[in-house]
């Protein structure tokens, strides 16, 4: 199993509009293949000093193994949502595990 968890934070002059584009964006991911599970979300509002809350956007998928996982970067959807929301970022970070 490979888990591959994407936190994204948005440029402060990302409208409601793009953010709600952005969103829908990232719910078509869950469409390709090799993606076992998936959820979106946003920060939680738990106030603790190790909690992160920071960011715009969370995604977090399952893959059952590597080869998934290398399919879903080069899937079309996936480029896609890259090709058009890769201007909205302000920072990525990605935290893969297995």
């Amino acid at each position: 199993m490979i888990a591959h968890h994407v936190l994204f934070w948005l440029k402060a002059d990302t409208t409601e509009e793009k953010k709600i584009a952005f969103r829908k964006s990232l719910d078509t991911l869950q469409f390709i293949e090799a993606v076992k599970m998936y959820h979106i979300g946003t920060p939680a509002p738990i106030e603790r000093a190790v909690v992160d809350t920071t960011y715009t956007f969370s995604l977090f998928l399952l893959f059952d193994d590597m080869a998934g996982h290398d399919e879903y970067q080069v899937h079309p959807l996936h480029k896609a949502f890259l090709d058009e929301f890769r201007v909205c970022f302000d920072k990525v970070i990605i935290y893969d595990a297995h």
